[in-house]
């Protein structure tokens, strides 16, 4: 059942994903010579308008095959014969479709149980936020240059800037305040501020608050995502630290049986939150500039838009191969280390 869960999550993400890059490339009167679901042999397919809609055997990835995508040839109809900025959103549309795929899933969320407001549940005495005045019941604004709108943030900003000195703007009793804080170590030799928070404390508000805390739900993720990125590239967590789809079904599956007991609607949330979050940590992957995703080919047309000349298909063609080797070996190291984590 853990299984069959993670491959209908897998499959919805990929599937909106793709069905981004078709619907702009069908408005914009590229020809899609196949639209499909999983890799390998077809196991399903039939063709309607000048397309086929495949579904394949191995349940994992899709496509939307563009007529002329990879190649100069000016045929009526193929992805190179459009305007560069037709190619632009044509590419930009699958992680694009990836965040609204995410806000759909979190208005779900939020219109049931609402947003966790960034109010903090206590203050330890003689701690940094308590000498700057913060009380239990005030509700964080900003830190730094940084807004605070769901009670998470607050926790992620102090993991992604340890032992940063912050100026924290807070409201008490509908008072503007702020300070300047800077966190110490605790009787266990942690840095801290002495504050804390609950994100299972949920808020309900009107419909408006509904679509607003959504956007900030995929915000959050957007966000959460980058700032991995950013400790990625700078050491202060390895390769060995990510995870790749065995360690996500890993995931699904340990949730799905922590859930079971709170009933069919929680483990319903539970599995729309990680929904949400692969569905955006997938939209921010794949607009990284680098060769074989979307972000490297949006390089190339952003490029050509600058110089007003496309760069050599063959050229581009090859920088986009060996991208796509390299993502391959990376994918089977972080597979390998999932596979390892799990005995």
């Amino acid at each position: 059942m853990n299984i069959v869960i993670a491959l209908l999550i897998f499959s919805l993400i990929i599937l909106f994903h793709e069905l981004g890059h078709f619907l702009l490339a069908k408005m914009n009167k590229v020809t899609v010579v196949e639209f499909s679901l999983g890799m390998g042999p077809r196991l399903l397919s039939f063709s309607r308008g000048g397309t086929r809609y495949s579904l394949k055997l191995l349940p994992f990835g899709g496509s939307c095959m563009m007529l002329g995508e990879d190649e100069a040839t000016t045929e009526p109809g193929s992805f190179a014969s459009k305007s560069v900025w037709a190619r632009i959103s044509v590419i930009a549309a699958g992680p694009i479709f990836n965040f609204i795929l995410a806000f759909l899933m979190s208005l779900f969320i939020v219109g049931s149980i609402g947003y966790d407001a960034p109010v903090l549940v206590s203050v330890s005495e003689g701690s940094p936020a308590a000498e700057a005045g913060l009380e239990a019941g005030d509700r964080i604004l900003k830190m730094n240059s940084t807004t605070i709108h769901v009670s998470r943030e607050i926790t992620n900003y102090t993991s992604f800037h340890p032992g940063e000195t912050v100026r924290m703007v807070w409201e008490h009793d509908g008072e503007r305040k702020e300070a300047l804080i800077t966190p110490a170590e605790d009787e266990s030799g942690n840095v801290r501020f002495g504050i804390s928070v609950n994100p299972n404390l949920r808020v309900k508000g009107t419909a408006w608050d509904t679509i607003k805390y959504s956007a900030y739900e995929v915000r959050y993720w957007i966000v959460t995502t980058i700032e991995s990125l950013k400790m990625l590239f700078k050491g202060q967590v390895s390769i060995n630290d990510m995870s790749g789809p065995v360690g996500v079904v890993d995931v699904i599956s340990d949730t799905y049986e922590e859930s079971k007991s709170d009933g069919a609607f929680y483990v319903w949330l539970n599995m729309l939150n990680i929904s949400i979050l692969l569905s955006a940590n997938l939209g921010v992957m794949n607009l990284l500039p680098l060769p074989a995703l979307d972000g490297g080919r949006l390089v190339f047309l952003i490029l050509e838009a600058i110089r007003r000349k496309r760069i050599d298909p063959e050229k581009e063609g090859m920088v986009h191969f060996v991208g796509l080797m390299a993502l391959m070996v990376l994918m089977v190291v972080v597979m390998f280390n999932d596979v390892r984590k799990l005995f």
